[in-house]
């Protein structure tokens, strides 16, 4: 009887202790349900405010090299699926821009070796389209191992493409022509200081249209300003010694060159008129085009000084019967 006394209390104990477990048990699941609730509800905010931005959280396991986003499909910023594009270090490598891929990934490491505090880049990458996209990527190392390596790293992923490609517009508009889209003088201005400071010589090529403005009041500014595009056209294929073809307003172009090379200046000057010699059609009407070009080699001197040179022996063209070209070569010309 007390065997049997002690069994029942050691039961009843048992059953008391299992009721608790299980009492406790349902608060542990309920609480688990609210904190997961509240998990959903924080994600939730977090997508809506990150929608619209294209900014997105990303974690990377350095070891193995495997990525999350937190926010979206790994590989939407680019036009893939989740199938299409593995969510792995070597395929962010594999799609960064060629021209930035080596840079990139230099910034990158020097952070996870630990020479810099953080990785930040704004670099391009390619979209499944193939057109190319601009990202803003920042990331700092939030956990190591035992052993002091970095075992996380976490950052976000913006698309800057329309900032950087309206970056992009206003710096053309800054530095070429509207109408003919050659540089404009602000922009020659400042490959010339370049080349100055890093060889202290050249030649720059004036052009000046013959009997423009008699074209265009004759035919209009419409066949004018196709004019000048086919001329602008036209001066980039055939000069190929030259990526600084300018247009300063009106119907003046000029060319800068790094060669000093007179014999070639002059070639290339007989190219010129040769090539516009060929065209006479522009907006349906029969035109002749003439030129007449000055040339300065120059060494030191300024901008203003090299212009007004080329100006000088542009005009002594003018003055012995346009359509050719002449040197400068001394303040009587």
């Amino acid at each position: 009887m007390e065997i049997k006394q002690k069994c029942s209390l050691f039961q009843a104990e048992i059953d008391k202790q299992l009721a608790e477990l299980k009492a406790q048990n349902l608060i542990l699941q309920r609480d688990n349900q609210r904190l997961r609730q509240q998990h959903s509800l924080l994600e939730q905010k977090l997508n809506a405010a990150l929608d619209g931005t294209g900014l997105c959280v990303w974690e990377q396991h350095i070891p193995s090299g495997n990525l999350t986003m937190y926010n979206m499909e790994w590989g939407s910023l680019l036009g893939y699926t989740i199938d299409e594009l593995a969510a792995h270090i070597d395929s962010w490598k594999g799609n960064l821009h060629p021209e930035d891929r080596d840079w990139v990934i230099a910034n990158f490491d020097d952070h996870i070796s630990g020479k810099t505090d953080s990785y930040d880049v704004t670099h391009r990458m390619l979209h499944k389209d193939g057109s190319v996209s601009w990202v803003s990527d920042r990331g700092r190392v939030i956990e190591f191992d035992d052993s002091g390596k970095p075992l996380r790293i976490m950052g976000t992923h913006v698309d800057i493409t329309k900032e950087k490609r309206y970056e992009l517009e206003l710096d053309k508009l800054a530095h070429r022509d509207p109408l003919t889209d050659l540089l404009n003088r602000k922009a020659l201005l400042k490959v010339f200081e370049r080349q100055r400071n890093r060889l202290g010589s050249g030649a720059l090529m004036f052009i000046d249209l013959d009997d423009f403005k008699s074209h265009n009041d004759r035919y209009g500014h419409k066949f004018g300003d196709s004019l000048l595009m086919q001329i602008a056209s036209t001066l980039q294929d055939i000069i190929v010694e030259s990526n600084n073809v300018a247009r300063l307003g009106g119907d003046e172009f000029v060319i800068l060159f790094e060669s000093l090379s007179q014999v070639e200046l002059a070639s290339i000057a007989d190219r010129v008129l040769t090539a516009f010699a060929t065209i006479s059609h522009v907006e349906g009407r029969t035109v002749n085009i003439g030129m007449s070009i000055g040339i300065c080699v120059f060494t030191d001197q300024s901008f203003t000084q090299v212009y007004e040179q080329a100006d000088q022996a542009m005009y002594k063209v003018k003055r012995q019967g346009k359509n050719a070209y002449h040197f400068y070569s001394d303040p009587l010309v």
